[in-house]
């Protein structure tokens, strides 16, 4: 697929101002190392913890927590930093001793912005 077709995708999607999906079962894009507050919701039991982030990528995060969510749980997430606020839906990808990773895969156009701002700020540093 080429890069024109790939921005009229993007376009699109962004233009209907509908959110999107994100399937992954690794990480697709280079990981950043980034500190943040992260709230995560089980949205089968309702759990929830609040933790802190060790990366974050275009595609998912890293949660440091003694007690991780099982593998494949959907979860809601929401990432503050600074002034900005930023909202998934994902799925909890593997799980450690020390935390879990969770791969996005419903990001809102609003919030793909966020996220994109705050990996460029990562990349720059």
């Amino acid at each position: 697929m080429g890069c024109v077709q790939i921005g009229a995708i993007v376009a699109a999607f962004y233009s209907r101002r509908a959110s999107f999906s994100v399937l992954t079962h690794h990480p697709r894009a280079r990981r950043y190392p980034f500190v943040a507050t992260i709230e995560v919701t089980d949205t089968q039991s309702e759990a929830k913890i609040q933790e802190r982030t060790s990366d974050l990528s275009l595609y998912g995060c890293r949660v440091e927590t003694r007690k991780p969510f099982p593998t494949g749980a959907k979860v809601r997430i929401r990432i503050a930093h600074r002034s900005a606020n930023f909202v998934a839906v994902g799925r909890v990808s593997y799980t450690t001793e020390g935390g879990m990773g969770i791969a996005f895969t419903q990001v809102e156009p609003n919030d793909h912005i966020i996220l994109e701002k705050w990996v460029e700020e990562l990349r720059d540093q």
